[in-house]
């Protein structure tokens, strides 16, 4: 059991904990998709999981780079343009909608 704390003390930094808010970041999107999908009785994806992906993906991301970890950081790196790039359709269509232009 001593080897156990000892191992947690010397794990437990504050990266430790900048990599797991990234991933419970991750992780609520999936569990609003999982709500919204229950409520409408059928696959839906919500707007907000594309803001809780981008801001997971950014800290995963920056505890990648942190860590060295090169295949954590080229997947994240492409995640984060495709977060963006929903992100950009979401503005462009609320524009649209809201009497701008569609090319706004």
């Amino acid at each position: 059991m001593q080897n156990l704390w000892a191992w947690v003390a010397a794990h437990l930094t504050l990266w430790t904990f900048v990599g797991l808010f990234g991933q419970s970041m991750f992780m609520m999107r999936f569990v609003l998709q999982w709500i919204a999908s229950e409520r409408a009785k059928q696959s839906v994806m919500p707007e907000v999981f594309w803001y809780f992906s981008l801001g997971g993906g950014l800290i995963v991301f920056v505890y990648a780079v942190h860590q060295q970890d090169l295949v954590f950081m080229l997947g994240q790196g492409l995640g984060i343009f495709i977060y963006l790039r929903n992100i950009y359709f979401i503005i462009k269509r609320r524009r649209a909608a809201a009497g701008g232009t569609a090319d706004a």
